[in-house]
């Protein structure tokens, strides 16, 4: 693969990634209006419906599991506190993502600066209660940091010394 291929691809995995992240803010953003909106008692008795049919077939499965024991999990303060984190992390992911989508200079660093806030807290996560998931995420989101650095370099050098000039 010679180095415009790999500048390619690069260039794709950034958009791709990012695109990522604002996936996940909108879904960040969502789950924040369902935590305003709807009471712990009713998610709870989504949870059960949504999970039943798997866990009859396997009591065990993982996801299922993790779902009903996150709404059992759900009181006043724990939606309220998971409401904001939500709707503010949500907000301020489609915000970015939408901001690097149009190549504005400024949210490069904010995005970079965001997600190491994020990874200093995975990586806490990972210390005190290590799992496969957390790792990966962690991992995903250096990868993004990484790719987001480049991208703002070209970016800044494409609008301090224009494109490059080609001979004819």
């Amino acid at each position: 693969m010679d180095l415009v291929e790999r500048k390619d691809v690069l260039d794709r995995t950034f958009e791709i990634g990012i695109v990522l992240k604002g996936l996940n803010g909108a879904l960040e953003l969502i789950g924040g209006l369902l935590l305003v909106f709807v009471s712990p008692a009713t998610i709870n008795r989504l949870a059960i419906s949504v999970t039943q049919q798997e866990l009859s077939k396997d009591p065990h499965d993982f996801i299922a599991r993790h779902i009903i024991k996150s709404a059992h999990g759900l009181t006043g303060s724990s939606v309220a506190f998971g409401a904001i984190f939500l709707l503010s992390h949500g907000v301020v992911k489609i915000a970015l993502v939408v901001a690097l989508l149009r190549n504005k200079l400024w949210a490069y660093p904010w995005m970079i600066a965001f997600l190491f806030t994020f990874i200093a807290y995975q990586l806490y996560r990972v210390v005190v209660r290590p799992t496969f998931w957390m790792g990966g995420l962690t991992i995903f989101d250096g990868l993004i940091v990484w790719l987001t650095f480049r991208e703002w370099r070209k970016q800044s050098s494409l609008r301090n010394h224009g494109p490059p000039a080609f001979d004819s």
